[in-house]
């Protein structure tokens, strides 16, 4: 049987993103044995997914913690891979290659990736600047892996039980609201207050404003809800199969450039990605199901793009009236 890894450290939604080439990397290696090295917090996901037969949690060990890097030396190198994936190709995947037996003559297995010496070079003039969907097919087409064996999309795993967030299906419409976003950039956030007027508007014209995210961003959501009566606070509880299960049924969903958006999208839930001018929405904007390589056929009728961005250097100068435009909600 072929051992394979695949190298995805995060965050969330670069995890989302990767998950296209991901099935295709499954599909490829049908009766292989698959390992998946990812970082603690998106091994859940990741086992959730079922593409991977073993899931290696790293630790990303400092340059000086030389124990750790000799244990993770023994387990790279005792996995006996035959192929690696590096769907992260960072400076620290590009370390983990040269951990590896060395020349491959002598074992090393064959690698996909940028790093030198590798044997599956993805060096395509301009790779920096593609979208992660199209960047990844391009590296895994290299690879042996072209488009046309991407399989259908399938996030029949992303299912959750929401019964207990009762508001489902007795309050009409809702719009999920998405305010957290990484700690090192706050810049990357629109302001809570703008979410709370957001919230507002639409709860006078009927609808439930939905407010998800982690217990991180407790003091934003809680500033939402006390804007309107009507908003549903879940955050703190409100896990990413929750999130998954709830844009299935939302009729819209607002938030930053932050990863449970790209959950969000890939349910084909209309939404509106705020991005500030730290943020290359070209790159790495959410996508929908009916987007990019191992795309689904829209629905009849449907539109093929259900995600819109809206830029501003300066979020907060982002007006609610601008986002209830891209919305169609007034």
């Amino acid at each position: 049987m072929d051992r394979i890894l695949v190298i995805k450290l995060g965050a969330l939604g670069d995890f989302i993103l990767s998950y296209r080439a991901m099935t295709a990397i499954r599909a490829h290696h049908a009766g292989a044995r698959i390992t998946l090295l990812t970082i603690p917090p998106l091994a859940p996901l990741a086992q959730a997914t079922g593409l991977f037969d073993e899931i290696w949690r790293d630790t990303r060990p400092r340059i000086y913690q030389l124990a750790a890097w000799l244990a993770l030396a023994r387990r790279l190198n005792g996995g006996d891979f035959e192929r690696v994936y590096d769907l992260q190709t960072s400076g620290r995947s590009g370390r983990y290659f040269r951990l590896l037996r060395f020349p491959f003559s002598m074992g090393r297995p064959q690698w996909s990736g940028i790093v030198k010496g590798c044997s599956h070079n993805h060096d395509t003039p301009g790779r920096n600047s593609m979208h992660t969907l199209e960047r990844q097919a391009d590296q895994l087409a290299i690879a042996g892996i072209g488009h046309e064996k991407y399989p259908a999309l399938n996030f029949s795993w992303g299912n959750a039980d929401i019964s207990r967030h009762g508001f489902v299906g007795d309050a009409g419409p809702y719009v999920l609201l998405v305010p957290g976003g990484s700690a090192r950039h706050p810049e990357k956030r629109w302001p809570a207050e703008r979410y709370g007027e957001l919230s507002a508007a639409l709860a006078e014209q009927g609808i439930t404003p939905v407010v998800v995210g982690t217990q991180e961003e407790a003091k934003a959501c809680s500033t939402i809800a006390a804007m309107s009566e009507r908003t549903v606070n879940l955050c703190g509880v409100s896990p990413l199969l929750d999130v998954m299960t709830l844009a299935r049924g939302a009729a819209a969903a607002v938030g930053n450039d932050t990863g449970p958006m790209h959950l969000i999208a890939s349910m084909g839930c209309t939404c509106v990605a705020l991005f500030s001018g730290v943020s290359v929405s070209s790159k790495n904007r959410p996508r929908g199901p009916y987007e990019g390589p191992g795309a689904l056929p829209p629905p009849p009728g449907e539109k093929t793009e259900t995600v819109t961005v809206l830029s501003e250097h300066d979020l907060s100068q982002l007006p609610v009236s601008r986002v209830l435009a891209a919305l169609q909600f007034g």
